[in-house]
């Protein structure tokens, strides 16, 4: 299957602080991946690198077969919204679609007029004088309407309030269907994350703790209580994620990483969902001493 994006050994420094390191990604067209991870774990800098605003200190990145912002014909197949979904404050919004005409050779003035129709903007009001949602609608539509094949989000909806996070989910995922475009989704609400993505991409400490299909991922984590006499003896084959210890029993979130079954001792295995195994994780590259000393330092990628 082609690969929208592609990193080996991906790295990028600030002087001495680490803003990626040595990232390994390999992601599937088609997709609405899900970007994750505490403030400063390098996030921003992989969206960057990703969209050509930044270069690689070393290793290597493709987006759609290409480095990216290699030219022209690259960037029109790419659409990115940074952070607080920048527009011009003293244009239009007809004046903003005028300005997506000229600039992109692949304009589709239908799709941008119809969705803003559709959202209720009106095309003399200055984006000034738009609600948060709006110009983040705006911004939505003046990136889907390049026709990318990719579309890039830098926490696009975090200053939102939860009915225009939904709208602009709703709306993103609408884009999606129609265009059978590539989204990669930068965000730390975890529960929109949910409703839409289907591929996680989990960053911390400048590193890749976790990739891969997210019904994947969560078919191999587990929360799984027993004594603590049976978390030293826990078998090969898990990875402990993270431990909570009492004075009779601990519970734990294992990862399997081989064929061996969960140990009859431990009651109750559960299946966890994508907050609770994104926290464990973030917990664990945070705080590796918070794991139990089942902790592997070799973090894998699931394709």
């Amino acid at each position: 299957m082609t690969a929208v994006l592609r990193a080996d050994g991906l790295t990028k420094r600030y002087g001495r602080h680490p803003g990626l390191v040595e990232a390994n990604l390999d992601i599937p067209a088609g997709r609405v991946v899900g970007l994750v991870g505490p403030n400063g774990a390098g996030k921003s800098t992989l969206l960057g690198l990703t969209s050509g605003l930044i270069e690689p200190t070393s290793g290597t990145i493709e987006v759609l077969g290409s480095r990216p912002a290699a030219n022209g014909s690259q960037l029109a197949r790419v659409g990115f919204v940074a952070q607080d979904t920048p527009v011009y404050a003293g244009l239009s919004v007809g004046d903003h679609l005028r300005l997506g005409a000229r600039l992109n050779k692949r304009w589709d003035e239908q799709l941008a007029r119809r969705r803003i129709t559709q959202v209720g903007l009106d095309p003399s009001q200055k984006a000034g004088r738009l609600s948060g949602g709006q110009r983040a609608q705006l911004a939505l539509t003046i990136a889907a309407a390049k026709r990318p094949e990719l579309l890039i989000f830098d926490e696009p909806v975090a200053a939102l309030d939860p009915l225009a996070r939904r709208q602009f989910l709703q709306h993103l995922m609408e884009f999606v269907s129609e265009l059978e475009v590539t989204v990669i989704l930068s965000s730390h609400l975890l529960s929109d994350l949910e409703r839409v993505c289907d591929h996680l991409v989990l960053l911390a400490s400048a590193r890749v703790q976790l990739a891969g299909e997210v019904d994947d991922l969560l078919s191999v984590h587990y929360r799984i209580v027993g004594s603590r006499d049976d978390v030293a003896n826990l078998p090969p084959g898990f990875d402990v994620i993270s431990a909570e210890h009492r004075s009779r029993q601990s519970t734990l979130v294992v990862r399997r990483t081989g064929t061996a079954p969960l140990p009859q001792s431990f009651a109750g295995a559960e299946r966890l969902d994508l907050e609770e195994m994104v926290l464990a994780y973030m917990t664990r590259a945070t705080d590796p001493s918070g794991a139990s000393s089942h902790h592997s330092p070799a973090l894998e990628t699931l394709r």
